[in-house]
């Protein structure tokens, strides 16, 4: 069976699948870049603390995707909480790093001159050193959702979401006659979700950043 043949059959499982990675990689975004702008502005007044910061989830990196999924199996099971946290913690260290560094490169003069019209503190950070340090920080997300594209195909490992069970089930099966076409099915999905979730990045962009600081 040729690999078109095979996605022709197999469409339907592939599609869950896809929309199953996707979903999760979404999720776990959305949650790592609240949870990553929130250290990032927590932090980056700070030159200790934000170095504490940078550095603690850059020490996660060095963990292993497989090594850590299964450190937590025994705590939260199989499945989706494995997933969905290791994912989460991974894709901490772009967002964290490119929001310290974003909020920092803000021109003092500008934060003095919406102190001297009267703005409060919170308001200076979310209309004007915010707005100024999304470029990086978008930049970040960006990153770190390339970076989970692939690791959530680990997760199947600990029968996680997603198409990385297409991968494992045709590595598990290799010398069979889809073998190969599984492994092909997966890889080729992702790669697509990947260039896919790079161009919705690039029109937020564009959508979100002034022309100004585009320049």
């Amino acid at each position: 069976m040729s690999f078109w043949e095979y996605v022709g059959t197999r469409h339907t499982q592939l599609l869950a699948d896809t929309y199953q990675h996707a979903s999760v990689v979404f999720q776990c975004m959305v949650l790592a870049t609240l949870l990553g702008m929130l250290i990032g502005v927590a932090t980056y007044r700070s030159e200790w603390a934000g170095s504490l910061a940078t550095t603690s989830t850059a020490t996660i990196l060095t963990i292993p995707s497989l090594a850590l999924i299964g450190l937590l199996i025994p705590i939260v099971g199989l499945g989706v909480p494995p997933t969905v946290i290791a994912l989460t913690l991974y894709g901490l260290l772009p967002v964290v790093r490119n929001a310290i560094v974003g909020l920092r490169g803000v021109d003092p003069a500008l934060v003095d001159a919406a102190k001297g019209i009267g703005m409060s503190r919170a308001a200076r950070l979310l209309r004007v050193e915010l707005p100024l340090a999304w470029p990086p920080i978008l930049t970040g997300i960006r990153v770190a959702t390339q970076m989970l594209m692939g690791i959530a195909a680990i997760a199947a490992f600990a029968s996680g979401p997603g198409l990385g069970n297409e991968i494992f089930r045709g590595i598990a099966s290799l010398g069979s006659a889809n073998s190969l076409n599984q492994v092909l099915a997966g890889t080729v999905g992702i790669v697509i979700l990947a260039l896919l979730f790079d161009a919705a990045y690039v029109l937020i962009g564009r959508l979100t950043i002034s022309r100004g600081i585009r320049a």
